[in-house]
This record gives C-alpha cells, sequence and structure tokens, in this order.
C-alpha cells in the first residue's frame, strides 16, 4: 500500500477505539461528577486558584523538562530518535518558548492558549499516529523507509543546523525505550493531552 493507503489504514483502526474510549471517559466523568458543571465549576476554581503566571510558568517548566529529560535519556541509553520523536521534541520547545511568552504577557492569555492548543494537538497527533506505526512495524509507511514527508523534511534540516538537538537517526516504528509497557510515543500522546486539557482550561478561565 502507498503512504496514503496507509494513512486511512490507521484512522479506520484508530478511530472507533478511539471514540469507544471518549466515550467512556465521558461516562466515567459524569458518574463521578455528577453534572457537567459541578466538573467545570471545580476545574475553574482550580485554576482561580493560582495567578496566570503561576500556571504559565509551571507548563514551561514542564515541557523544557521532558524536552530535556529525552535528550538525557538518549544520551545515557543511546538511543536514535526517530524523526517524528525529534519533531515532538522541537513542538514541546514551542509550547515552552509560547509559555514563557504567557509568563511574560499574561494580559494576551487567550492568543497564547490558544496556540499552544493548536500545537498540543498537533503534537498528540503525530504522537498517536507513531504508536500506531510501533504498532505495526512491518508497514512501509514510516518515517525512514519511504519518500520523506514535510516532516521530516524539516527535520532533516534542524538536524543539520543544529545536529545535537535535532539529529535524527533511528525509525519510528522501533520501540528502543519502555516504561510499565508504554513506548515513548505513547507517554507523548498522554502529555500532549496532558498540555491540552491545561491550556483549554486555562482558555475558558475568567482570570
Amino acid at each position: 500500500l502507498s503512504r496514503a493507503g496507509w494513512s486511512c489504514r490507521f484512522f479506520c483502526d484508530i478511530l472507533p477505539p478511539l471514540r469507544r474510549f471518549v466515550q467512556a471517559l465521558t461516562s466515567f466523568v459524569t458518574t463521578v461528577f455528577w453534572k457537567e458543571e459541578v466538573m467545570v465549576r471545580l476545574c475553574a476554581r482550580i485554576v482561580a486558584a493560582f495567578p496566570v503566571r503561576a500556571w504559565f510558568s509551571a507548563l514551561a517548566l514542564g515541557v523544557f523538562g521532558v524536552a530535556a529529560a529525552g535528550m538525557v535519556l538518549q544520551q545515557m541509553l543511546s538511543l536514535s530518535p526517530c524523526p517524528y520523536c525529534i519533531f515532538q521534541r522541537l513542538l514541546y520547545l514551542l509550547i515552552g518558548g509560547l509559555a514563557l511568552l504567557g509568563f511574560v504577557w499574561p494580559l494576551l492569555r487567550q492568543l497564547w492558549c490558544a496556540a499552544i492548543m493548536l500545537l498540543a494537538a498537533a503534537g498528540a497527533g503525530i504522537a498517536l499516529y507513531q504508536s500506531w506505526l510501533q504498532l505495526y512495524p512491518d508497514t512501509l509507511a514510516g518515517c525512514g523507509m519511504s519518500e520523506p514527508d514535510a516532516v521530516e523534511r524539516l527535520v532533516d534540516w534542524l538536524g543539520m543546523a543544529w545536529p545535537k538537538l535535532f539529529l535524527a537517526t533511528g525509525f519510528c516504528a522501533s520501540r528502543e525505550w519502555e516504561f510499565i509497557g508504554l513506548s515513548m510515543a505513547n507517554w507523548s500522546v498522554l502529555l500532549f493531552a496532558g498540555v491540552l486539557f491545561w491550556a483549554v482550561l486555562l482558555f475558558r478561565s475568567k482570570g
């Protein structure tokens, strides 16, 4: 199959279980909090309990820490990051940069949050696609095994400009590192989803 064919198979495989997961999660949250208004009110109180600058600084520290941890693991365990791994690292750094802008100019909170939401959604999508490639490692759609796409070309350019930070040497379908059964791509899906949830809460807050 072509890359487009594998992409169609990816969405056909991932969307039904993802939909069931969202439905189950919604049902669980509704059961726990009884009403949606209760949960929204609780989250709003949590956000309002701290100044906007504190939320942005916490996010910046978190995402920069994730990027730094990935680089430390790469050096300690001699891991070979793939182009999608490097692209996710770039997104973490960009989100951290936007969070710093939010710390400096908190009055533009919704602008920074909107940009962070877009980057987090893109990161979650890339990490989810990489997780699917790792689930089906025999496909030829994986990066490094076929004609490079826009992400791979961008990473190649960054790798030549800043090799210590952005050089990609691995394949996206490989699972070189796991923690409690989840690969780095699996963890990245959860982390980007957390950033997205954080940005939505702060965007909707009245502070």
